[in-house]
């Protein structure tokens, strides 16, 4: 008799359909444009806001996962994922500057984010740092330098809620988040992002290793007076090579390691 495999609820893969090695980028869109520098990739599902593509890279079975925006989605991706095998994942998205440091362009590989959200709570207390696999941030840092790409390592903000930052005088609470946000920046953060902070946390608390590669959408500047003169796929593609050469780099050592 043979039993029929486990499917994940959301996801829609069994045990046995990925690797260990996986990128969560955001955008349904992207999980293709990442999987076209895979060796024979092919779509295997797409559930919601959950698409993935599986592929090798060097022989190696990887796989691409999108997340949807935010934190409680990302963490329900992680969760099926590692129930079927995976224990790399590398966050592959975009950012908002929020520091002259970080240009329109550049490449931003976190070393830390702030928990400006409320999913990390759930995995562990407020006062743990949300922090990435430090060897697989030191194999994005050499990837970018590789491509001849500037980057940036400083912290992240992850926030819960898109609008406010984008509009927080419009809410009750605004001068609760305009001093918080005035107080991250002064602090030294870099960036602001949407689920950096959880994927930390999670991964961390399940005994994956993770990182984040982001490009930044935009220059330093309030949210108000922006505006893309590159349309966001001219910046896309960037990034993606950055965390293709970065897990390249994990799994030589991988196989160097045993």
């Amino acid at each position: 008799m043979v039993l029929e495999k486990k499917k994940m609820m959301h996801i829609g893969l069994c045990e046995g359909d990925i690797g260990r090695y996986v990128f969560l980028p955001g955008s349904p869109e992207r999980t293709e444009k990442i999987a076209k520098y895979f060796e024979n990739p092919r779509e295997i599902a797409y559930n919601r806001e959950y698409r993935t593509w599986t592929g090798t890279l060097d022989g190696v079975p990887v796989a691409v996962t999108s997340t949807g925006i935010g934190g409680p989605s990302t963490a329900i991706a992680v969760e099926e994922l590692h129930q079927i095998g995976a224990d790399t994942m590398m966050r592959v998205g975009s950012c908002a500057s929020t520091s002259p440091k970080v240009s329109m362009g550049d490449i931003v590989i976190p070393g830390g984010a702030v928990r400006m959200e409320g999913v990390g709570e759930h995995y562990l207390p407020v006062e743990f740092p949300a922090v990435p696999d430090f060897q697989m941030m030191k194999a994005l840092e050499e990837a970018a330098i590789e491509e001849g790409l500037p980057y940036d390592t400083g912290v992240t903000i992850t926030k819960a809620s898109f609008y406010s930052q984008t509009s927080p005088e419009t809410k009750p609470v605004a001068p609760e988040l305009l001093y918080r946000w005035d107080a991250y920046v002064k602090g030294g953060a870099t960036n602001t992002s949407m689920e950096c902070a959880p994927l930390f946390l999670i991964c961390g608390s399940l005994g994956i290793r993770a990182a984040s590669v982001m490009v930044s959408a935009t220059n330093c500047k309030e949210y108000e007076e922006q505006a893309r003169t590159r349309p966001l796929e001219d910046l896309e593609d960037r990034v993606i090579r950055v965390a293709i050469a970065g897990m390249r780099r994990i799994i030589r050592r991988d196989r160097k390691e045993g």
